[in-house]
């Protein structure tokens, strides 16, 4: 029996073992750990992959949103609104900005930001929309920012689960007034522990930022206002270098690996993910709509295979933020999505025997349910 995990890091780390010994080893060797020249040499050229003037290196994706936020003058007494079906984190760094999230619902297509609730959501404290890129695909931007600069609002884009995604001919992280990455393990571009930044393009924003995530210096030890310790270091930002250079190639990657499932899976139940026209999906996530899907899990965890639930109960329904208003109902098509999707494996490394295998027994156990 083959077994297939939701991801192979181990893999990952294999594929570019040298390189990234090499580069944890001249850290080691540099003495210097946090905020030195591979921290600077990986912010900018993460900046220019991200078609942007400038990359700010923080500690996590969670910080980057709320550090965005906090560079935007965006905080208590304002709203910012967002989707209710994504990572807790979106939500968690409005609430620890001050401000307060207003969640809309989701295109039932591709699970991310409707455009055209945004106007219900709208009030006088309104400053801010963040659209979250979700699974690997973008949010549908043009008509986001169209919203957004008719109401004079920010926009910041969590960009977490999206590194390298296109719209159109650009590239996530570019299309806003900032964009909040994270480089946990597991995502596109992955560091060995926790990382993050923000891409932006207007230098003050970039200084204040910098400012920011470490204590409100600009002179050492001088706090220019309050600021906090959110700083990537230099190990991380080594290997971020290495695995920079080739995650083109892994998402191309992961892409066969979806078009493969495509094949596979399509005369079975599930409903496949859909790449929008006009967007590059880099596939950070595989995610289906399965009927019976805690069944199913159930069964392909006795086969060895692993899968996940991105994300089983939406933001609004969580009993950290229910208080804010939104209760059962209404955001029916993410309340609906949360039911259903179920995370297949995918990562970079995979072989085609384990996307076979994955398929087969989908597809057994369907037929045995019928």
């Amino acid at each position: 029996m083959i077994q297939v995990p939701f991801v192979d890091l181990a893999a990952a780390y294999e594929a570019q073992k040298s390189a990234i010994d090499e580069a944890i080893q001249r850290v080691l060797a540099g003495g210097r750990y946090i905020l030195g020249k591979e921290v600077e040499q990986f912010e900018q050229a993460f900046a220019a992959y991200c078609d942007s003037a400038h990359a700010v290196g923080v500690a996590s994706g969670t910080d980057a949103l709320l550090l965005a936020l906090k560079a935007l003058n965006i905080g208590p007494g304002h709203e910012v609104i967002t989707v209710a079906h994504t990572a807790v984190a979106t939500a968690a760094a409005i609430v620890l900005s001050g401000a307060k999230p207003v969640f809309v619902d989701i295109d039932p297509r591709t699970f991310t930001l409707d455009p055209s609730l945004l106007p219900g959501a709208l009030s006088s404290r309104t400053r801010a929309v963040i659209p979250v890129h979700l699974y690997g695909q973008t949010a549908d931007m043009d008509p986001t920012r169209s919203f957004a600069k008719t109401h004079n609002l920010a926009v910041i884009e969590d960009c977490a689960q999206a590194h390298g995604a296109t719209y159109g001919s650009h590239i996530a992280g570019s299309m806003g007034d900032a964009a909040a990455f994270s480089f946990y393990p597991t995502k596109n571009l992955g560091a060995i522990g926790d990382g993050g930044a923000v891409v932006c393009r207007d230098e003050a924003a970039a200084g204040r930022l910098r400012k920011l995530r470490q204590y409100g210096w600009r002179e050492r030890y001088i706090s220019e206002e309050v600021g906090m310790n959110s700083r990537l270091d230099e190990l991380q930002a080594a290997v971020l270098r290495v695995r920079l250079a080739s995650v083109d190639a892994d998402n191309d990657a992961r892409r066969r690996v979806s078009s493969l499932y495509d094949e596979l899976l399509a005369d079975t139940p599930l409903e496949l993910p859909r790449e929008a026209d006009g967007r590059r999906h880099v596939y950070h996530l595989y995610v289906v709509q399965a009927p019976n899907r805690q069944a199913l899990r159930a069964y392909l965890a006795k086969k060895g295979i692993a899968t996940a639930v991105h994300y089983p109960l939406p933001v609004h329904l969580q009993p950290a933020y229910i208080h804010l208003g939104r209760g059962p109902g209404s955001l029916p098509v993410s309340e609906r999505t949360a039911e259903s999707v179920l995370s297949l494996p995918i990562f970079p490394q995979m072989e085609e025997a384990q996307v076979a295998a994955v398929a087969k027994a989908i597809g057994d156990y369907y037929r045995s349910a019928s």
